[in-house]
Protein backbone atom coordinates (compact mmCIF):
# COMPACT_ATOMS: atom_id res chain seq x y z
CA UNK A 1 0.00 0.00 0.00
CA UNK A 2 1.37 3.38 -1.03
CA UNK A 3 1.05 5.79 1.90
CA UNK A 4 -0.30 9.24 1.10
CA UNK A 5 1.50 12.48 1.96
CA UNK A 6 0.10 14.77 4.65
CA UNK A 7 0.41 18.55 4.93
CA UNK A 8 -0.68 21.31 7.32
CA UNK A 9 -3.18 23.69 5.70
CA UNK A 10 -4.65 25.59 8.67
CA UNK A 11 -3.67 26.62 12.20
CA UNK A 12 -5.34 28.21 15.21
CA UNK A 13 -4.71 28.74 18.91
CA UNK A 14 -5.72 30.36 22.15
CA UNK A 15 -3.07 30.12 24.85
CA UNK A 16 -1.28 32.22 27.50
CA UNK A 17 0.71 34.11 24.85
CA UNK A 18 -2.23 35.09 22.66
CA UNK A 19 -5.72 34.30 21.44
CA UNK A 20 -4.72 34.04 17.79
CA UNK A 21 -1.81 32.74 15.73
CA UNK A 22 -0.25 36.11 14.94
CA UNK A 23 -0.16 37.18 18.58
CA UNK A 24 1.17 33.81 19.69
CA UNK A 25 3.99 33.75 17.15
CA UNK A 26 4.91 37.39 17.83
CA UNK A 27 5.13 36.85 21.58
CA UNK A 28 7.14 33.64 21.11
CA UNK A 29 9.69 35.60 19.11
CA UNK A 30 9.82 38.32 21.77
CA UNK A 31 10.41 35.75 24.51
CA UNK A 32 7.49 36.86 26.68
CA UNK A 33 6.38 35.04 29.81
CA UNK A 34 2.71 34.08 30.04
CA UNK A 35 2.84 33.59 33.83
CA UNK A 36 0.77 35.45 36.38
CA UNK A 37 -1.06 34.99 39.66
CA UNK A 38 -3.95 32.54 39.45
CA UNK A 39 -7.35 34.22 39.10
CA UNK A 40 -9.50 31.06 38.69
CA UNK A 41 -9.75 30.34 42.44
CA UNK A 42 -8.44 31.40 45.87
CA UNK A 43 -4.86 30.10 46.19
CA UNK A 44 -4.24 31.16 49.79
CA UNK A 45 -4.00 27.53 50.97
CA UNK A 46 -1.91 26.31 48.03
CA UNK A 47 1.86 25.98 47.69
CA UNK A 48 1.69 27.33 44.12
CA UNK A 49 -0.16 30.58 43.53
CA UNK A 50 0.62 31.24 39.86
CA UNK A 51 0.12 29.73 36.42
CA UNK A 52 -0.01 30.68 32.75
CA UNK A 53 -3.66 31.57 32.22
CA UNK A 54 -5.29 32.73 29.00
CA UNK A 55 -5.38 36.48 29.52
CA UNK A 56 -8.61 38.47 29.96
CA UNK A 57 -10.75 35.56 28.84
CA UNK A 58 -14.41 36.33 28.27
CA UNK A 59 -16.44 33.76 26.28
CA UNK A 60 -18.69 36.37 24.66
CA UNK A 61 -15.64 37.83 22.88
CA UNK A 62 -15.52 34.60 20.88
CA UNK A 63 -19.24 34.25 20.13
CA UNK A 64 -20.03 31.95 23.07
CA UNK A 65 -23.22 33.23 24.72
CA UNK A 66 -24.25 32.64 28.35
CA UNK A 67 -26.56 29.74 27.50
CA UNK A 68 -23.84 27.96 25.56
CA UNK A 69 -21.23 28.76 28.20
CA UNK A 70 -23.26 26.88 30.82
CA UNK A 71 -23.08 23.75 28.66
CA UNK A 72 -19.36 23.90 27.89
CA UNK A 73 -16.37 23.30 30.12
CA UNK A 74 -13.56 25.77 29.56
CA UNK A 75 -11.45 23.18 27.76
CA UNK A 76 -14.21 22.73 25.17
CA UNK A 77 -14.55 26.48 24.75
CA UNK A 78 -10.84 26.75 24.05
CA UNK A 79 -11.01 23.91 21.51
CA UNK A 80 -13.93 25.50 19.65
CA UNK A 81 -12.16 28.87 19.49
CA UNK A 82 -8.89 27.46 18.15
CA UNK A 83 -10.71 25.15 15.73
CA UNK A 84 -12.70 28.04 14.28
CA UNK A 85 -9.47 29.90 13.55
CA UNK A 86 -7.90 26.83 11.91
CA UNK A 87 -10.99 25.98 9.86
CA UNK A 88 -11.27 29.54 8.60
CA UNK A 89 -7.54 29.68 7.89
CA UNK A 90 -7.70 26.51 5.80
CA UNK A 91 -10.90 27.39 3.91
CA UNK A 92 -12.01 23.75 4.11
CA UNK A 93 -15.72 24.57 4.24
CA UNK A 94 -15.82 25.50 0.56
CA UNK A 95 -17.17 22.56 -1.43
CA UNK A 96 -15.71 19.87 0.83
CA UNK A 97 -17.19 16.41 1.45
CA UNK A 98 -18.10 16.34 5.17
CA UNK A 99 -17.94 12.54 5.17
CA UNK A 100 -14.20 12.82 4.47
CA UNK A 101 -13.36 15.33 7.21
CA UNK A 102 -12.55 14.02 10.68
CA UNK A 103 -11.77 15.51 14.09
CA UNK A 104 -9.22 14.00 16.50
CA UNK A 105 -8.45 16.12 19.58
CA UNK A 106 -6.41 15.20 22.67
CA UNK A 107 -6.99 16.25 26.27
CA UNK A 108 -5.23 14.95 29.35
CA UNK A 109 -7.91 15.71 31.93
CA UNK A 110 -10.91 17.11 30.02
CA UNK A 111 -13.47 18.91 32.14
CA UNK A 112 -11.84 18.51 35.53
CA UNK A 113 -13.12 21.90 36.72
CA UNK A 114 -16.70 20.92 35.88
CA UNK A 115 -16.35 17.68 37.84
CA UNK A 116 -14.86 19.45 40.85
CA UNK A 117 -17.51 22.17 40.88
CA UNK A 118 -20.37 19.68 40.67
CA UNK A 119 -19.01 17.43 43.41
CA UNK A 120 -18.26 20.43 45.62
CA UNK A 121 -21.81 21.66 45.10
CA UNK A 122 -23.18 18.24 46.05
CA UNK A 123 -21.41 18.24 49.42
CA UNK A 124 -22.19 21.88 50.13
CA UNK A 125 -25.87 21.27 49.38
CA UNK A 126 -26.45 18.75 52.14
CA UNK A 127 -25.76 15.74 49.95
CA UNK A 128 -28.83 16.31 47.80
CA UNK A 129 -28.05 14.83 44.38
CA UNK A 130 -28.84 17.90 42.29
CA UNK A 131 -26.26 17.62 39.55
CA UNK A 132 -26.38 19.55 36.33
CA UNK A 133 -27.70 17.53 33.40
CA UNK A 134 -24.63 18.75 31.53
CA UNK A 135 -22.06 17.35 33.98
CA UNK A 136 -21.18 14.28 31.89
CA UNK A 137 -21.02 15.90 28.43
CA UNK A 138 -19.14 18.85 29.93
CA UNK A 139 -16.43 16.79 31.61
CA UNK A 140 -15.65 13.88 29.29
CA UNK A 141 -12.43 14.35 27.25
CA UNK A 142 -14.03 13.30 23.96
CA UNK A 143 -16.68 16.02 23.91
CA UNK A 144 -14.43 18.63 22.27
CA UNK A 145 -14.02 16.71 18.98
CA UNK A 146 -17.73 15.91 19.14
CA UNK A 147 -18.64 19.58 19.49
CA UNK A 148 -16.36 20.59 16.61
CA UNK A 149 -17.87 17.94 14.35
CA UNK A 150 -21.40 19.09 15.24
CA UNK A 151 -20.59 22.75 14.64
CA UNK A 152 -19.33 22.11 11.10
CA UNK A 153 -21.06 18.86 10.16
CA UNK A 154 -17.81 16.88 9.83
CA UNK A 155 -18.73 13.17 9.70
CA UNK A 156 -15.35 11.50 9.32
CA UNK A 157 -13.28 9.80 12.07
CA UNK A 158 -14.05 11.45 15.38
CA UNK A 159 -12.54 10.68 18.78
CA UNK A 160 -10.25 11.88 21.58
CA UNK A 161 -6.84 10.69 22.70
CA UNK A 162 -5.89 10.63 26.38
CA UNK A 163 -2.26 10.00 27.31
CA UNK A 164 -1.52 12.72 29.88
CA UNK A 165 0.86 15.33 28.46
CA UNK A 166 1.34 13.34 25.23
CA UNK A 167 -2.38 13.47 24.39
CA UNK A 168 -2.39 16.06 21.61
CA UNK A 169 0.70 14.65 19.93
CA UNK A 170 -0.92 11.24 19.93
CA UNK A 171 -4.00 12.90 18.40
CA UNK A 172 -1.85 14.41 15.64
CA UNK A 173 -0.11 11.08 15.04
CA UNK A 174 -3.46 9.33 14.71
CA UNK A 175 -4.62 12.02 12.27
CA UNK A 176 -1.39 11.65 10.29
CA UNK A 177 -1.77 7.87 10.12
CA UNK A 178 -5.46 7.95 9.11
CA UNK A 179 -4.70 10.38 6.29
CA UNK A 180 -1.70 8.35 5.11
CA UNK A 181 -3.99 5.33 4.86
CA UNK A 182 -6.69 7.22 2.96
CA UNK A 183 -9.35 6.98 5.67
CA UNK A 184 -10.08 10.72 5.34
CA UNK A 185 -9.03 13.71 3.24
CA UNK A 186 -8.83 16.25 6.09
CA UNK A 187 -8.60 15.91 9.86
CA UNK A 188 -8.93 18.72 12.39
CA UNK A 189 -6.45 17.78 15.11
CA UNK A 190 -4.54 19.01 18.14
CA UNK A 191 -5.43 19.40 21.79
CA UNK A 192 -7.16 21.46 24.44
CA UNK A 193 -6.77 21.77 28.20
CA UNK A 194 -8.11 23.90 31.04
CA UNK A 195 -6.42 22.42 34.07
CA UNK A 196 -5.81 25.49 36.22
CA UNK A 197 -8.17 24.26 38.92
CA UNK A 198 -8.26 23.29 42.58
CA UNK A 199 -7.70 19.52 42.10
CA UNK A 200 -5.04 19.98 39.42
CA UNK A 201 -2.91 22.51 41.28
CA UNK A 202 -3.42 20.66 44.56
CA UNK A 203 -2.63 17.28 43.03
CA UNK A 204 0.48 18.39 41.17
CA UNK A 205 1.66 20.21 44.31
CA UNK A 206 1.32 16.98 46.28
CA UNK A 207 3.31 15.19 43.59
CA UNK A 208 6.00 17.90 43.91
CA UNK A 209 5.79 18.48 40.15
CA UNK A 210 4.88 22.20 40.13
CA UNK A 211 7.18 25.13 40.69
CA UNK A 212 6.52 26.89 44.00
CA UNK A 213 8.63 29.94 43.18
CA UNK A 214 5.86 32.38 44.09
CA UNK A 215 8.30 35.26 44.66
CA UNK A 216 9.52 35.07 41.04
CA UNK A 217 6.50 33.66 39.26
CA UNK A 218 7.09 35.48 35.98
CA UNK A 219 10.38 33.61 35.53
CA UNK A 220 9.50 30.41 37.39
CA UNK A 221 9.36 28.24 34.26
CA UNK A 222 13.09 27.92 33.67
CA UNK A 223 14.11 24.80 31.72
CA UNK A 224 17.81 23.89 31.84
CA UNK A 225 18.50 26.36 34.67
CA UNK A 226 20.10 24.98 37.83
CA UNK A 227 17.37 26.59 39.97
CA UNK A 228 14.43 24.99 38.11
CA UNK A 229 11.97 23.50 40.57
CA UNK A 230 9.09 22.14 38.50
CA UNK A 231 6.69 23.08 35.74
CA UNK A 232 4.25 25.98 35.56
CA UNK A 233 0.68 25.08 34.62
CA UNK A 234 -0.70 26.49 31.39
CA UNK A 235 -4.02 26.29 29.55
CA UNK A 236 -5.46 26.73 26.09
CA UNK A 237 -5.72 24.95 22.77
CA UNK A 238 -3.74 24.43 19.59
CA UNK A 239 -5.49 23.13 16.47
CA UNK A 240 -4.00 22.17 13.11
CA UNK A 241 -5.67 21.12 9.88
CA UNK A 242 -3.93 18.02 8.52
CA UNK A 243 -4.78 17.31 4.88
CA UNK A 244 -3.84 14.74 2.27
CA UNK A 245 -1.32 16.41 -0.03
CA UNK A 246 -2.98 15.75 -3.42
CA UNK A 247 -6.33 16.88 -2.02
CA UNK A 248 -4.74 20.12 -0.79
CA UNK A 249 -3.02 20.72 -4.15
CA UNK A 250 -6.22 20.06 -6.08
CA UNK A 251 -8.11 22.75 -4.20
CA UNK A 252 -5.24 25.24 -4.23
CA UNK A 253 -4.80 25.22 -0.46
CA UNK A 254 -2.18 27.24 1.36
CA UNK A 255 0.40 24.75 2.70
CA UNK A 256 2.48 25.57 5.78
CA UNK A 257 4.61 22.43 5.84
CA UNK A 258 4.49 18.66 5.52
CA UNK A 259 4.02 16.09 8.29
CA UNK A 260 6.61 13.43 7.52
CA UNK A 261 7.12 11.12 10.47
CA UNK A 262 6.04 10.10 13.95
CA UNK A 263 6.97 7.79 16.78
CA UNK A 264 5.35 6.41 19.93
CA UNK A 265 6.97 4.45 22.78
CA UNK A 266 6.63 3.72 26.49
CA UNK A 267 9.30 4.08 29.16
CA UNK A 268 7.82 1.12 31.09
CA UNK A 269 9.70 2.53 34.06
CA UNK A 270 7.79 4.77 36.52
CA UNK A 271 4.40 6.43 37.01
CA UNK A 272 5.68 9.99 36.81
CA UNK A 273 9.47 10.04 36.43
CA UNK A 274 11.29 9.65 33.11
CA UNK A 275 13.83 6.91 32.57
CA UNK A 276 17.06 8.52 33.88
CA UNK A 277 18.97 7.67 30.68
CA UNK A 278 16.08 8.72 28.45
CA UNK A 279 15.71 5.26 26.88
CA UNK A 280 12.08 5.76 25.82
CA UNK A 281 12.88 9.21 24.47
CA UNK A 282 15.84 7.85 22.49
CA UNK A 283 13.67 5.19 20.89
CA UNK A 284 10.75 7.48 20.07
CA UNK A 285 12.91 10.07 18.30
CA UNK A 286 14.72 7.31 16.39
CA UNK A 287 11.42 5.79 15.26
CA UNK A 288 10.10 9.18 14.14
CA UNK A 289 13.25 9.98 12.14
CA UNK A 290 13.20 6.57 10.46
CA UNK A 291 9.47 6.87 9.77
CA UNK A 292 10.15 10.18 8.01
CA UNK A 293 12.85 8.60 5.84
CA UNK A 294 15.36 11.08 7.24
CA UNK A 295 18.75 10.94 8.90
CA UNK A 296 19.42 12.56 12.29
CA UNK A 297 21.58 15.21 10.60
CA UNK A 298 18.55 16.34 8.54
CA UNK A 299 16.84 17.75 11.66
CA UNK A 300 17.40 21.47 12.27
CA UNK A 301 15.26 22.16 15.33
CA UNK A 302 13.83 20.24 18.26
CA UNK A 303 11.05 21.66 20.40
CA UNK A 304 11.77 19.55 23.48
CA UNK A 305 9.31 18.53 26.16
CA UNK A 306 11.42 20.67 28.50
CA UNK A 307 9.15 21.08 31.50
CA UNK A 308 11.79 22.52 33.87
CA UNK A 309 11.65 19.55 36.21
CA UNK A 310 14.98 18.57 37.79
CA UNK A 311 15.05 15.05 36.30
CA UNK A 312 13.16 15.52 33.04
CA UNK A 313 15.36 18.15 31.43
CA UNK A 314 18.53 16.15 32.05
CA UNK A 315 17.08 12.87 30.75
CA UNK A 316 15.74 14.47 27.57
CA UNK A 317 19.02 16.16 26.68
CA UNK A 318 20.86 12.87 27.26
CA UNK A 319 18.44 11.31 24.79
CA UNK A 320 19.03 14.07 22.23
CA UNK A 321 22.81 13.55 22.42
CA UNK A 322 22.39 9.78 22.11
CA UNK A 323 20.21 10.07 18.99
CA UNK A 324 21.99 12.91 17.19
CA UNK A 325 25.61 12.40 18.21
CA UNK A 326 27.88 15.20 16.93
CA UNK A 327 24.93 16.76 15.05
CA UNK A 328 23.30 17.54 18.41
CA UNK A 329 25.64 20.53 18.60
CA UNK A 330 24.46 21.86 15.22
CA UNK A 331 20.77 21.73 16.16
CA UNK A 332 18.68 24.44 17.72
CA UNK A 333 16.85 23.18 20.78
CA UNK A 334 14.25 25.15 22.70
CA UNK A 335 11.65 24.65 25.41
CA UNK A 336 8.73 26.99 24.72
CA UNK A 337 7.06 25.89 27.96
CA UNK A 338 9.31 28.53 29.50
CA UNK A 339 6.85 31.02 27.96
CA UNK A 340 3.49 29.25 27.68
CA UNK A 341 3.75 27.07 30.75
CA UNK A 342 2.85 23.40 30.45
CA UNK A 343 -0.51 22.93 28.74
CA UNK A 344 -0.63 19.25 29.74
CA UNK A 345 -2.68 17.44 27.08
CA UNK A 346 -2.56 20.45 24.76
CA UNK A 347 1.20 20.96 25.06
CA UNK A 348 2.15 18.97 21.98
CA UNK A 349 -0.18 20.80 19.62
CA UNK A 350 0.71 24.30 20.84
CA UNK A 351 4.39 23.37 20.52
CA UNK A 352 3.76 21.84 17.09
CA UNK A 353 2.54 25.29 16.07
CA UNK A 354 5.89 26.69 17.25
CA UNK A 355 7.58 24.17 14.93
CA UNK A 356 5.36 25.27 12.03
CA UNK A 357 6.35 28.87 12.81
CA UNK A 358 10.06 27.97 12.86
CA UNK A 359 9.78 26.34 9.43
CA UNK A 360 7.55 28.96 7.82
CA UNK A 361 9.30 32.05 9.22
CA UNK A 362 12.91 30.85 9.68
CA UNK A 363 13.07 31.69 13.37
CA UNK A 364 13.59 29.47 16.40
CA UNK A 365 11.69 30.58 19.51
CA UNK A 366 13.78 30.84 22.67
CA UNK A 367 14.06 29.10 26.01
CA UNK A 368 13.61 32.05 28.37
CA UNK A 369 14.35 32.57 32.08
CA UNK A 370 17.82 31.03 31.98
CA UNK A 371 20.42 32.41 34.40
CA UNK A 372 22.46 29.75 36.22
CA UNK A 373 24.23 26.77 34.67
CA UNK A 374 23.58 23.25 35.93
CA UNK A 375 26.76 21.11 35.95
CA UNK A 376 24.69 18.15 34.74
CA UNK A 377 23.66 19.93 31.51
CA UNK A 378 25.86 20.35 28.43
CA UNK A 379 25.65 24.01 27.40
CA UNK A 380 27.64 23.40 24.25
CA UNK A 381 24.24 22.37 22.95
CA UNK A 382 22.41 25.32 21.38
CA UNK A 383 19.47 25.60 23.79
CA UNK A 384 18.39 28.93 22.22
CA UNK A 385 18.71 30.60 25.59
CA UNK A 386 16.78 33.81 26.31
CA UNK A 387 16.57 35.09 22.72
CA UNK A 388 15.03 33.81 19.49
CA UNK A 389 17.49 32.90 16.75
CA UNK A 390 17.10 33.35 13.00
CA UNK A 391 17.97 30.29 10.94
CA UNK A 392 16.52 28.29 8.09
CA UNK A 393 14.55 25.38 9.50
CA UNK A 394 13.78 22.66 6.99
CA UNK A 395 12.95 19.93 9.51
CA UNK A 396 11.54 20.35 13.03
CA UNK A 397 10.92 17.61 15.57
CA UNK A 398 8.50 17.99 18.48
CA UNK A 399 8.74 15.84 21.64
CA UNK A 400 6.01 15.31 24.22
CA UNK A 401 6.13 12.90 27.15
CA UNK A 402 3.37 12.05 29.63
CA UNK A 403 2.84 10.57 33.08
CA UNK A 404 2.61 6.82 32.65
CA UNK A 405 5.76 6.78 30.53
CA UNK A 406 4.07 7.81 27.26
CA UNK A 407 6.52 9.20 24.67
CA UNK A 408 5.57 10.75 21.34
CA UNK A 409 7.48 12.57 18.61
CA UNK A 410 6.24 14.13 15.39
CA UNK A 411 8.27 15.66 12.56
CA UNK A 412 7.39 18.57 10.27
CA UNK A 413 9.25 19.44 7.06
CA UNK A 414 9.38 22.41 4.73
CA UNK A 415 7.67 21.88 1.38
CA UNK A 416 10.12 22.56 -1.44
Amino acid sequence: MQLKRVVVTGIGTINPLGDNIQEYFGNLDKGLSGAGLITRFDTSLFKTKFACEVKNYEPSKYGIDRKEERKLDLYSQFALIAAEQAVNDSNILEGMDPERIGVIIGSGIGGITTLFNEVEGYFEGGKIPRFSPFIIPKMIPDIAPGLISMKYGFRGPNFATVSACASSTHAMIDAFTYLQMGKADIIVTGGSEAGISVPSIGGFNSAQALSTNNDNYMTASRPFDKTRDGFVMGEGSGILIFEEYEHAIARGAKIYCEVVGAGMTADAYHLTAPHPEGLGAIKVMTIAINDAGLKPEDVDYINVHGTATPLGDIAELKAVKAVFGAHAYDLNISATKSMTGHLLGAAGSVEALACVHAIADSIVPPTINFNIEDPEIDYKLNLTLNHAQKREVNVALNNTFGFGGHNSSIIFKKIK
